[in-house]
């Protein structure tokens, strides 16, 4: 008997070590929003815009983590990538409000052509719990685009 709970003992560990990695857990933080964004401008740099876009734009991609996703928009409000939503891709957005009425893409963009980087707060629907939350969106500008990626703040 104790032979079998001692050779179910050992199985068991090494099935433990075999075990995929988890991604991490919970809301992503505003120092993986840095780094997201920042790697979303490597990447359009050396793919070009237009593969860059279609990355950014893949749900569940290389460009996307549990609440965390890259925006892409023009500084005149067209939405260029979206990791959540690609029904927003290609629409002129200058003019959506949050629930809250505030013009959050106009706020973008009059961000974007005074701030090389900025962050900025609005409410957005969380992909991950459907639900409308506080957010705040870091966003860096390169070739006349904002390249943003945001957390929900709880």
């Amino acid at each position: 008997m104790r032979a079998h709970m001692l050779t179910a003992l050992i199985i068991g560990m090494a099935m433990a070590s075999f075990q995929p990695v988890k991604a991490a857990e919970g809301n992503a933080t505003r120092d993986e929003a840095i780094a997201m964004v920042q790697r979303a401008a490597k990447h359009m740099t050396a793919a070009g815009p237009e593969k860059a876009f279609t990355d950014f734009s893949t749900k569940g991609g290389a460009f996307t983590d549990r609440d965390l996703y890259v925006v892409v928009y023009d500084l005149n409000g067209k939405c260029l990538a979206h990791g959540a939503n690609e029904k927003l891709i290609g629409k002129d957005l200058i003019d959506a409000e949050d629930i809250d009425g505030k013009l959050y893409i106009k706020e973008r963009v009059d961000m974007a052509k005074a701030n090389k980087s900025f962050w900025q707060d609005y409410k957005f629907t969380n992909p991950t719990t459907k639900k409308v939350e506080p957010k705040e969106m870091y966003c860096q500008v390169e070739s006349n685009l904002a390249i943003c990626a945001g957390v929900y703040k709880k």
